[in-house]
């Protein structure tokens, strides 16, 4: 075994893809646990992509300190830490045909059953093993490095296997062992053409032990197509066994039906006898149903092409899951008691024997056929549905025929293929964490392999078809895709891979953005907002402009016109026209993987543009919708977080989506391991430091030799301290919010800067820093509201950057009124009254206001209905009502709009000024203005 390429090598590969966000300076090799094993020489240290006017820090060089953010991600690391790796490989493994070990598959979209229907088994897999990466570098627990190695370990063995025939699986069986075929795997066992022998009469008998209740399964299936067999269902609509024969389809089978359903996990012996026209059919030596008068048998019916155990001349049946063993088939019909005596004993050490015509023990231990012990009949040869891979890199939890069906397709159909390049780009990704994490190069290894798989399917399609496949919606969809394989590259240096990520272009969604022509209404957001985040790489790797273009056009799209007030967009999955928000509030909104892929987009940008709006947007998602979707609550199983959140008045958080292991929870999980991506960046000539997000964090920045310490409480503190370790001569840029109406505020070592703090920019500190300096910000938050854009009156609170909510059950809009306790400086939060104890809760007409971030399962109203019937001034009504003009724009709302205000001098000019304008518009009478005037005269503001 040779070892993995060098540390120095492997520590600047992995700087590079810090826009993954991973990983990073910190990270080292694999545990001598889990030992990696070179797939060749140790490939070339990328270069940082020249357009990057930024840098970001390798996740490891930022760690996160007490607060919030440590609170949720802990939550996320236990998960990480007692989770049974077993389980997510059940999948890959039953699909190479190997053994589960006894693991039950998560369920969910990893599952086989329900809403996927096993199309999307594998995906969480690949979010998993991204968590486990971005966990390590993290916190260097060796833990999460020997669980990277094991799954490392079994997707290996997994791809290794599927590129070999089929093996036996041998486990324990009724009298000796048996062969088992598990759920999910395909495989099938196909006898000789001679097996039935041409017999008119005959016995057919088998042990069973199926592992799941599909009906139509067969137990055993022989005929020419769907015209012309005989068949043993393991149950059939009813549940129950059905043996049938048949020279004209289904419509003429002449069938006979058991009575009650064959058990779960425990033998059973079926047989079917025909003896003339009676056909009978026995459980365990019992018979449970006969026909007469039956015309057709074997001998009718004539040698047929396709005699299969575990498989239907039916294509869309299931296969059987489960355990065979003692297949025999005689020449005629046993009696009662040769049946009977064959419960107790293998049937050549009973009466009756082994079968005269076939008798395939099932028994062996190895290799990938099964004899026929009376050497009458040929091997049986252990075979899958699907075949074999069309290439050795292929890697998957199910077979390669999604990927085959989907170049055909010409319409969207879920049901029958639901995303397998979305799939295979969560288990592409997550390879590539993991070796970016731990160094092991069987990872990269695997990682390219599958690149070059999907480049020798996709070269073979003409760019039209290819097109046509990811405009499919759901069928179609190929996630991230492009960002990863632009990643592979930049390890492998491959031209074909690069190839492989400009075969993802859809170019009408492009072109249009690039000429900025929105066209996003009625597209499937999540599918989409992923492409944006691959165009971006691809530009880095070949410099076209339009790829960079239509991504900043994209997400002026998005932002702020599809966005709710928590930072997330969507709604039911879709986007409907820019500008709509309050006509699209419901249960099934703000999809939480468009706030992770969104983020990745912004960051993505901010490395190209270090513009503010980057950042602000960034802070508002990461500390309310995906604080938010995680819940504050410890579970070994599953990881409590969000798929859709709703935003209708009185939604209650899902935890529990879907059964479990949905996209959203996958993405969630790796959001949680990677809070601190995003806080710093760095310039590219190393001159300056961004600091973008305020929350506890130090930063080791390695190659100035200085740490920096950010001490804060924030959002429940107004500001931060920052600490620096080292000296150096550099630039700190300090994120101005947006927000920061009310200031922003900097000291360092204890004296004010001067400088500009324009919300919504950066302040910029240029000094020559030296051990021990510090800074400290202040920037204090206020209340205020987020209009709908298509509705004036329906609005959000935000306090600061932080979302607040009301708690309350009602499920129609709660109505609040806010400008008659308004400050001169604008500010609103006098309408609430603060919860002692409780930092950021409050009420406000006697309901209680809370943060979003809080992940509980409380009823709430994410917006409410603004009501402001009256003008009124620091509590004082002036016994006017608010007017309003044509455009939804009150009386009230026109004067705040000029807060702040210096002096209450100040404010009574300017609404001397507004009550004339409205009395020139006629929208209020002289009488009106003189009792509103000597309001604003008498109020006073605290």
């Amino acid at each position: 075994m040779s070892s993995p390429f060098g540390r120095r090598q492997f520590l600047a590969g992995a700087s590079l893809v810090g826009a993954l966000p991973l990983l990073g300076s910190s990270a080292g090799t694999a545990s001598a646990a889990s030992p990696v094993t070179a797939a060749g020489p140790g490939p070339a240290a990328p270069a940082t992509p020249s357009m990057w006017t930024a840098q970001p820090f390798p996740l490891g060089d930022a760690a996160l300190g007490a607060g919030l953010f440590a609170d949720k991600r802990s939550l996320v690391l236990d998960f990480g830490r007692s989770y049974d790796l077993h389980r997510l490989l059940q999948v890959f493994r039953a699909n190479a045909g190997l053994s589960t070990r006894g693991a039950v598959a998560p369920g969910g979209w990893e599952g086989l059953d329900g809403e996927a229907r096993g199309n999307l088994r594998g995906h969480f897999t690949g979010h998993f093993l991204s968590m486990l990466s971005q966990a390590y570098v993290s916190t260097r627990e060796q833990v999460f490095a020997d669980k990277i190695g094991t799954m490392v370990d079994g997707l290996a063995e997994c791809r290794e296997a599927l590129r070999r025939d089929p093996a036996v699986l041998s486990v324990p069986g009724r009298f000796t062992t048996a062969a088992e075929n598990p759920r999910g795997s395909y495989r099938f066992v196909d006898l000789p053409a001679t097996v039935l022998g041409g017999a008119s009469d005959l016995t057919i008998a088998v042990w069973v032990r199926p592992a799941h209740s599909a009906n139509w399964a067969r137990v055993w299936d022989f005929g020419d197509g769907t015209d012309r067999y005989l068949y043993l269902a393991q149950s059939n609509a009813a549940g129950v066994p059905r043996f049938a024969i048949t020279t004209a389809g289904a419509a003429q089978e002449q069938g006979i039906d058991g009575t009650a359903p064959l058990p779960l996990n425990r033998w059973s012996h079926v047989a079917v006898t025909l003896r003339g026209s009676v056909g009978t059919l026995h459980v365990d030596g019992v018979a449970v149903g006969t026909r007469s008068g039956m015309t057709l048998n074997p001998a009718v019916l004539g040698q047929l092409a396709n005699n299969w155990l575990g498989r239907s001349n039916y294509a869309s049946d299931p296969v059987y899951a489960g355990a065979f063993c003692g297949l025999d088939i005689w020449s005629r019909a046993l009696t009662p008691t040769e049946l009977s005596e064959l419960q107790g004993r293998p049937a050549h050490e009973c009466a009756a024997g082994a079968g005269d015509v076939a008798s395939y023990p099932l028994e062996e231990t190895a290799g990938g056929s099964f004899a026929d012990a009376g050497d009458r009949n040929g091997p049986a040869v252990l075979r899958r549905t699907w075949g074999r891979p069309t290439h050795p890199g292929f890697l998957a939890a199910y077979p390669e025929t999604q990927f085959i069906t989907l170049e055909s397709m010409t319409s969207p159909d879920y049901t029958v293929v639901w995303a397998p390049y979305y799939t295979a780009h969560k288990i592409l990704k997550g390879l590539l964490d993991a070796h970016l994490s731990t160094g092991d190069v069987r990872a990269l290894a695997l990682a390219s392999g599958m690149c070059d798989w999907m480049h020798s399917r996709l070269a073979l399609l003409p760019s039209a078809t290819r097109r046509r496949m990811w405009g499919l919606f759901s069928s179609g969809e190929y996630g991230g895709m492009v960002e990863a394989v632009v990643d592979v590259h930049s390890l492998t240096g491959r031209a074909e891979h690069l190839e492989l990520a400009r075969m993802f272009d859809l170019d009408p969604l492009i072109d249009a953005c690039a000429e900025n022509r929105d066209v996003l209404s009625g597209l499937h957001a999540n599918q989409h907002i992923p492409i944006f985040t691959g165009l971006i790489r691809l530009h880095d790797a070949t410099g076209e402009e339009r790829y960079l273009r239509a991504a900043r056009n994209f997400w002026d799209m998005v932002v702020p016109t599809r966005m709710y007030g928590i930072g997330g967009t969507s709604t039911g999955e879709f986007w409907r026209d820019a500008g709509i928000i309050a006509g699209t509030l419901g249960d099934t909104t703000a999809e939480t993987c468009c706030a992770h892929n969104m983020l990745k987009l912004s960051r993505l940008l901010f490395l190209h543009e270090q513009d503010p709006k980057y950042a602000d947007h960034y802070e508002r998602t990461l500390f309310n919708q995906i604080l938010g979707s995680k819940q504050d609550l410890a579970d070994a199983e599953l990881p409590l977080m969000t798929y859709f959140i709703g935003l209708a008045p009185g939604a209650v958080r899902d935890f529990t989506p879907k059964q479990g292991t949905t996209c959203c929870e996958g993405t969630g999980i790796e959001s949680a391991t990677k809070y601190q991506d995003s806080v710093y960046f760095r310039t590219r000539d190393g001159s300056g430091l961004y600091v973008n997000l305020y929350t506890a964090s130090t930063l080791d920045w390695t190659d100035r030799g200085v740490r920096v310490t950010q001490t804060t409480r924030f959002p429940y503190q107004q500001g931060s301290t920052l600490r620096i370790a080292g000296s150096g001569t550099f630039d700190l840029h300090l994120r101005v919010p947006h927000w920061a109406d009310a200031g922003f505020f900097v000291r360092v070592n204890g004296r004010a800067h001067h400088g500009g703090a324009a919300p919504g920019s950066y302040l910029t500190v240029s000094r020559a820093w030296r051990d021990g300096d510090t800074v400290e910000i202040s920037m204090p938050f206020t209340l205020r509201t987020e209009p709908a854009l298509d509705d004036p009156d329906v609005q959000c609170l935000m306090y600061g950057p932080v979302h607040l909510v009301a708690r309350h059950e009602q499920r129609e809009f709660l109505r609040f009124g806010l400008f008659p306790s308004a400050s001169l400086s604008g500010d609103l939060v006098q309408a609430l009254t603060p919860v002692p104890g409780r930092p950021l809760h409050f009420l406000l007409d006697g309901v209680g206001i809370a943060p979003f971030f809080e992940g509980t399962t409380h009823a709430y109203h994410a917006y409410f209905r603004r009501e402001e019937p009256r003008i009124v001034f620091a509590g004082l009504d002036s016994g006017v009502e608010n007017p309003g003009r044509s455009d939804g724009t009150s009386f009230l709302d026109e004067v705040w709009a000029a807060a702040p205000f210096a002096s209450q001098a100040a404010f009574r000019r300017h609404v001397g000024s507004v009550t004339a304008r409205w009395v020139g518009d006629t929208l209020m009478t002289e009488s009106q203005r003189r009792r509103v005037e000597e309001t604003a005269r008498r109020a006073r503001f605290t």
